[in-house]
């Protein structure tokens, strides 16, 4: 079972067969919702009820019987998402790299989110892109509308509250687990929404789309919470309840009293001081306070005797000491009681203030989440407009045809980095998969930007059905309905999976699944094995995906002997990235054109990675033998005619100027040179090596 699972089985919970029973699961979904039976909400399978039942039962355990905010459960009809599958998400570094990391992933590159529930719609959106069209127009409808209005959008960022998550804090606030600050975030968060709402409502000359007029309702209306909010708690508030000073002056009546009377002690036991310093005509008389024996009178043992004790004295006493003598009086205890009494008593009415308002704000949680909602939908739609200026990103076309036409193509992440730390410009690229040339097979040699050209057609159509704008001037998309990617390579060790064979589950998943809805994308299928067994594989994998998928579909390889099947394979077209040689050295363009490509140049790009140089010269030794070797000799002969384990010592091919340079070096004597002469024959050397 942990292999079906595979990343999520570290974390999943069993649980007893008894908590997915249908007929008890019912009751419980009822019970929690407080509702006489589940039609209200839908019809739903027993299936469907066993499983929400379960998770709800789940929940209540974990939490301890209190239950955080749930909404109520509701279909999602079949196909309502774009499917993407782990290894694809992997592979296209939708959330983290392949290193794990945040920064590098698309989300990473895309998030100009402010608030927190904005970051976690903005990532669920990323996760779970749409495939309606009329949902997806509909949220690129709302990106437009911010684009185009500078001021609201502007505006409206200024006034999201960052550091508020209103969310998290109405979900500990329903559990009991809430703080004084969380109420203070419900609180700050609903002005926020208010003013937000009273922005966009006042903008006349503005007219909102559907969706966003829906959510802009959604933020008021917390008018008397926020006011009650406002009133009870002050601006400092202390991290728990119980650690008081949360409530504000003139909220409560006796709360007021208790905590006049706990602060005032001073004063009061001061004035009772004076009172007895002179009653006894002792001015060094002290009340001081210790944990055993509370307030008490001290004075030194020389003034004891002016300490009367006899009938009729208020003073008694409490303790002897050799440098003190401590007395009290009835006045002095009852003091003592009030203000002990009083600070438990402010203590107990705050925490009792402070359940009342989250109770309060309990009642109202259903008004506050839409609230919260709308403040983060608000959020997302700002932060992609803003994204869309910022990048100059396209607002796609979208429909239900099988158009993937995409114009000068950006990868979102790779041309920001080119621009931050090589300070290069992204050569863009187009991509038609039109039904005619659905499937593309892309040559190249290393280093030409295949990979980078794969991955930025497919995340540009994810963008696209998330209801983002796209890096392209233009970008016309039919709905995609699953995105399948075979990119890169890892193994999976502890699955006893090698690195060959995780390539061919991940093909394998493609082949059987993709339909002509679908966009695929492979790289290099077929490497890791041995060079026909590889070429047949990708042979046999490109005429399935042409004649059975008839998908849209990238297919990059090195396999030059593929680009035969474009005489027997309609739709598909041969294209290549494009590369110039000058003096020797290749330079990749980065350009996606008509063609093939009839060379790898594996070894000019092990050179600029650093190979040694005999390692480099000895590879084209042997590229050259193998390339005219046409006469079908043995590998034995071949490895006779190189010895394969020779080392070639880089030898030195001195320069045609060499020698003369040499020659007028040995007939120049430095001692007899004057600097002028030096100078001259620096000169001459170097117009000599520069010939």
């Amino acid at each position: 079972a942990s292999e079906q699972f595979g990343d999520w089985s570290e974390l999943i919970v069993p649980l007893p067969n008894s908590q997915f029973e249908s007929d008890a699961a019912q009751k419980r979904l009822e019970k929690t919702f407080g509702i006489i039976s589940l039609d209200a909400f839908g019809n739903f399978t027993r299936q469907e009820i066993s499983a929400c039942g379960a998770i709800v039962g789940y929940v209540e355990l974990t939490q301890k019987g209190r239950l955080p905010y749930l909404r109520q459960p509701r279909h999602l009809s079949e196909g309502t998402f774009l499917e993407i599958d782990a290894a694809t998400r992997r592979n296209l570094e939708l959330v983290h790299t392949l290193d794990g990391d945040r920064k590098g992933s698309l989300f990473w590159a895309i998030d100009r989110t402010i608030t927190s529930a904005g970051c976690r719609m903005l990532n669920t959106w990323l996760a779970a892109p749409l495939i309606d069209s009329e949902e997806i127009l509909g949220r690129l409808e709302s990106v437009q509308q911010f684009v185009d209005d500078v001021t609201v959008r502007e505006k409206i960022r200024e006034l999201l509250p960052p550091g508020i998550d209103i969310e998290r804090s109405l979900s500990r606030l329903t559990l009991d687990n809430g703080r004084p600050r969380d109420l203070a975030a419900v609180r700050d968060g609903l002005k926020a929404a208010e003013a937000l709402r009273a922005l966009i409502s006042n903008q006349e000359t503005t007219t909102l789309s559907g969706t966003i007029s829906k959510h802009v309702e959604e933020l008021g209306g917390h008018a008397a919470l926020v006011e009650k909010l406002d009133r009870a708690l002050i601006t400092d508030l202390p991290l728990l309840a119980r650690d008081g000073g949360l409530i504000a002056p003139g909220y409560n009546h006796e709360l007021d009293e208790c905590i006049a009377l706990r602060d005032q002690s001073r004063r009061l036991i001061a004035g009772l001081e004076k009172k007895y310093c002179d009653a006894t005509n002792i001015p060094s008389l002290k009340i001081r306070h210790n944990n055993v024996l509370g307030f008490y009178i001290e004075v030194t043992p020389s003034h004891a005797e002016k300490v009367s004790l006899e009938a009729g004295s208020p003073f008694i006493l409490r303790q002897t000491l050799v440098s003190a003598i401590r007395f009290s009086t009835l006045e002095l205890g009852e003091l003592e009681g009030k203000i002990r009494r009083a600070a438990d008593r402010a203590l107990d009415l705050e925490i009792e203030i402070f359940k009342e308002l989250v109770s309060f704000v309990a009642e109202n949680r259903d008004k506050i989440a839409l609230a919260a909602h709308a403040l983060a939908i608000l959020d997302v739609f700002s932060a992609l407009a803003n994204l869309a200026v910022e990048k100059n990103y396209v607002r796609p076309t979208i429909d239900d045809s099988l158009t993937f036409e995409i114009f000068d193509g950006r990868h979102p992440f790779v041309e920001g980095a080119l621009s931050e730390t090589f300070s290069k410009a992204f050569v863009p690229n187009n991509c038609d998969l039109a039904k005619a040339n659905r499937l593309w097979l892309l040559t190249g040699p290393n280093m030409a930007g295949k990979s980078t050209f794969l991955r930025q057609n497919a995340l540009i159509a994810i963008m696209a059905q998330m209801g983002s704008f796209v890096p392209a001037t233009a970008a016309h998309l039919g709905v995609v309905d699953r995105v399948f990617s075979r990119v890169g390579a890892a193994d999976d060790l502890a699955r006893g999976r090698s690195t060959f064979m995780v390539e061919m589950v991940e093909t394998a998943i493609i082949l059987n699944q993709a339909n002509e809805r679908s966009l695929v994308i492979l790289d290099e299928v077929g490497r890791g094995t041995s060079t026909f067994d590889g070429l047949s594989i990708a042979w046999a994998a490109l005429e399935h995906i042409h004649n059975e998928n008839k998908c849209r579909a990238l297919f990059a390889t090195h396999y030059h002997e593929l680009t035969a099947l474009a005489s027997r394979l309609s739709a598909m077209r041969c294209h290549t990235m494009r590369v110039k040689e000058w003096k020797g050295d290749v330079i990749f363009l980065h350009e996606v054109a008509l063609g093939s490509a009839d060379r790898s140049y594996g070894i000019h790009v092990g050179q600029l990675a650093g190979l040694p140089k005999s390692v480099i010269a000895r590879a084209e030794e042997i590229l050259a033998v193998l390339q005219s070797s046409e006469d079908g000799r043995s590998l034995v002969q071949l490895g006779d005619e190189l010895p394969l384990f020779q080392t070639i010592k880089p030898t030195f091919e001195p320069n045609k100027h060499s020698s003369k340079i040499a020659t007028k070096l040995k007939e120049t004597n430095p001692d007899k040179v004057t600097p002028r002469e030096a100078l001259e024959l620096l000169y001459h050397l170097k117009s000599l090596v520069d010939d």
